[in-house]
């Protein structure tokens, strides 16, 4: 009988211990979401740093019709995308959007294989951001 109620004890204890661990939750990194994150985190992350390198690789035009305030522009469709990124600080984030995601998510692909190491990918890009 007493190893009935010693097991049954540990049995609800460690249950009240998971049960605890499962409320909490943190913001998912770079690696577990392809890049993509969400508003609120791009914001958050950005808020973290003094000038955060933050890209817009939408066209010129795109880019002169509206923007995040200090954003600059890299076009991911341009010939020298490629040699503006690599100016970029590889250690430092780097906070990347367009206009609905496809053309920032294929940079940060490009970005994470020339070395950078962390690259945040705004879900939704600017028509989101400006919603």
């Amino acid at each position: 009988m007493r190893i009935d109620t010693l097991f049954f004890t540990t049995l609800v204890l460690v249950f009240i211990a998971l049960s605890c661990n499962s409320n909490q939750q943190q913001a998912p990194t770079t690696e577990q979401t392809d890049g993509v994150v969400t508003i609120e985190i791009f914001n958050k992350e950005i808020s973290k740093i003094m000038t955060p390198q933050l890209i817009d690789v939408r066209s010129p035009q795109e880019f002169g019709g509206g923007h995040i305030d200090g954003a600059t522009n890299i076009n991911f469709n341009g010939p020298n995308f490629e040699q503006s990124i690599e100016q970029l600080d590889k250690t430092q984030p780097v906070f990347v959007y367009c206009q609905s995601g496809g053309r920032s998510g294929k940079a940060y692909k490009k970005m994470k294989a020339m070395g950078f190491s962390n690259v945040y990918d705004l879900e939704g890009g600017y028509s989101k951001f400006v919603k």
